[in-house]
């Protein structure tokens, strides 16, 4: 990031209500250049199969020329090309891949709308944005569930989010604070862009395309105007007793501490507020449940019902005095598709090299526990552990025809590889 942008940031920490009228000089060589340096050279490439290491041999000739094109206007979005990946519920989901020049359009854009609009967002929101993460949302949720009496969860789910962000109230909310038409205008080409999905042209009037280097920044600013500062300024002040938001990404659930405000605002206000913005609600992904530390008096005796979030299921427990606490498991849907990956994932490359096999496999393993060994998610990731070995084993044994490792062997190779064991890497609280 430039000066000038670290500038810009620092104006809006001290001036909350700032509106910025020029900014679009800003993306100039120097702006463009580091943004290709920070730009991953090993993600696909767009429909012109251009990667970093192609554009790297003409560098400054090629980014001389984009900031030509930029500065008379006549830079021109490419289509991006979809992609489908599988989703934790059986369905897939669409991703769109830029070119790599229009990856550095977006990165140059995205830094200056982010140095406008971060400081602006609620302390609640924790999807992409910096130093916030998956792990601050759930201990976020202990704290509002566990110390701020909540007895009420809503879980709500958007339905396609990112597909369905309207353009126009997108550029409503943009325009509160960047009143620079150039800005806009370039914003505007991007979203109009299109998606080439077996030589179709898709272009519509909705969408942010998951994919885009650009597309966390702006379903976070919308979400923001049209969900979370909402909920700040109009839903607790009108709530009975404690309310509170969390949201991640497109993800979010709500605490009540009354059940009526808790069933006005699931019944009432919430879809209300979201056929404003064009958008919807899932139902069968949205309830309201009983949650906290009076849910089985609520439930009349009955075990508390769950919910999911982030990939967990959270339920109702207590810790090691008996005191109530929340606590969490990977979630099965996530448990499943995991392993299920990783099987494919060997039946795929079980040919490898021992070595490069052994090393991904560690990698794949850190990674897993670095998610999801958080606080009381010992035994899931114990059993995800013994899961994938059993896996690995049966994959390696089918390397040839006749059978390859015993256990014992097997055992020894985990160990010259260092597999790690289970271990807990996140603390959601501090004792």
């Amino acid at each position: 990031m430039t000066s000038k942008i670290i500038r810009i940031n620092q104006i809006v920490k001290e001036k909350p209500d700032e509106v910025f009228t020029s900014v679009y000089h800003l993306i100039n060589k120097e702006l463009l250049m580091q943004c290709f340096e920070k730009l991953d050279g090993s993600k696909a490439s767009g429909i012109d199969s251009v990667t970093k290491d192609i554009y790297y041999m003409n560098l400054d000739e090629n980014i001389n020329n984009l900031v030509k094109r930029l500065k008379n206007k006549s830079y021109k979005p490419q289509p991006a090309r979809k992609v489908k990946i599988p989703k934790g519920n059986g369905k897939m989901r669409e991703l769109a891949i830029s070119n790599f020049e229009d990856k550095i359009v977006q990165l140059a854009l995205k830094s200056i709308i982010e140095a406008i609009f971060e400081p602006k967002l609620s302390n609640n929101m924790f999807g992409f944005r910096p130093s916030r993460g998956c792990h601050d949302a759930l201990r976020q949720i202990s704290i509002d569930i566990e110390r701020n009496f909540t007895n009420y969860v809503v879980e709500a789910d958007i339905k396609g989010y990112f597909d369905n962000i309207n353009h126009e109230n997108l550029i409503k909310c943009l325009e509160l604070h960047i009143k620079d038409k150039n800005i806009i205008m370039l914003i505007r080409k991007l979203l109009k862009a299109g998606i080439l999905e077996s030589d179709n042209l898709y272009i519509g009037d909705d969408g942010t395309p998951q994919g885009s280097i650009l597309s966390p920044v702006l379903a976070n600013i919308y979400m923001y105007y049209v969900l979370v500062r909402w909920f700040d300024e109009i839903v607790r002040p009108n709530c009975h007793g404690f309310a509170s938001i969390i949201n991640y990404a497109d993800d979010f659930i709500c605490c009540f501490q009354r059940k009526q405000d808790a069933i006005v605002f699931y019944k009432k206000w919430l879809p209300e507020r979201l056929a404003r913005a064009k958008l919807e609600l899932a139902k069968d992904k949205t309830r309201i449940i009983s949650f906290g530390r009076f849910a089985k008096e609520n439930c009349k005796g009955k075990k508390p019902q769950t919910f999911e979030f982030l990939g967990f299921v959270h339920y109702c427990s207590t810790n090691r005095n008996g005191k109530f606490r929340v606590k969490r498991k990977t979630s099965s849907k996530k448990f499943t598709k995991k392993l299920v990956e990783f099987n494919d994932w060997c039946s795929r490359n079980r040919t490898l090299d021992i070595d490069e096999l052994m090393n991904t496999y560690k990698k794949k393993v850190i990674g897993h526990f670095n998610y999801y060994g958080i606080t009381d998610n010992f035994h899931m990731i114990q059993k995800y552990k013994f899961r994938t070995m059993q896996i690995l084993f049966k994959w390696l044994n089918r390397r040839s025809q006749r059978k390859s490792y015993t256990w014992e062997e097997f055992n020894k190779l985990l160990e010259q590889y260092q597999i790690p064991k289970p271990r807990i890497c996140v603390k959601i609280y501090d004792d």
